[in-house]
């Protein structure tokens, strides 16, 4: 018998959150890649309809989750082969040494204005989930790490990313429909404590 869609999906994923974490990191490699591919499942639930009927919530999380975990795949494996086409396309050899020419000034360009959005997103965050958002985004470290540098523990980290990747959802991609158990989760996240100082200011 079918269950209510997003609701029941987002209840599922807080249940199962560790064991998608797991389940992942087995398959990619990298605990951190885990992490972000799970919070990523986690976004991708805004899009389905409130009153959707999943038979399976669980088996709906790991199979959006593989999928992801392919698109990714796929788009580095094109990343590569375009970035190997961009350096013989734009690589002069003389003798044994390769001169490559500089990316196209509008490339570049695009790339800063995409980078200031993002920092300017970020920054409208409280202070301590900017500190995550750049310890774990822009540093590189894990969950636990940043964890253990901030002395928090890994699931406050985790809400801190969850918070972050909801808000640059919203404010990149033209804003992202929430209902019900969405718009419950974002009321308790650090971004909407920060919009809703921004309103009362």
């Amino acid at each position: 018998m079918g269950t209510a869609g997003r609701a029941a999906l987002v209840e599922t994923y807080l249940d199962r959150r560790a064991d998608l974490v797991r389940f992942f990191t087995l398959r990619l490699k990298s605990p951190a890649a885990a992490e972000d591919l799970v919070q990523e499942i986690y976004l991708r639930l805004a899009r389905v309809e409130a009153d959707a009927r999943i038979d399976n919530p669980a088996a709906y999380l790991y199979r959006l989750g593989s999928n992801l975990m392919l698109e990714q795949l796929r788009g580095q494996r094109r990343s590569a082969a375009r970035a190997e086409a961009w350096s013989e396309a734009h690589t002069s050899r003389i003798g044994e040494a390769s001169l490559a020419d500089e990316p196209a000034a509008d490339e570049a360009l695009a790339s800063r204005q995409r980078l200031s959005a993002v920092i300017a997103a970020v920054r409208e965050l409280p202070p301590r989930t900017q500190e995550v958002f750049r310890l774990h985004k822009l540093e590189g470290l894990s969950h636990a790490e940043t964890a253990a540098r901030l002395g928090v523990s890994k699931s406050a980290v985790e809400k801190h990313m969850i918070a972050v990747l909801k808000h640059l959802a919203i404010r990149l991609a033209g804003g992202v429909e929430s209902h019900g158990g969405d718009r419950q989760a974002a009321a308790s996240s650090p971004g909407q404590h920060a919009r809703d100082r921004r309103g009362n200011g």
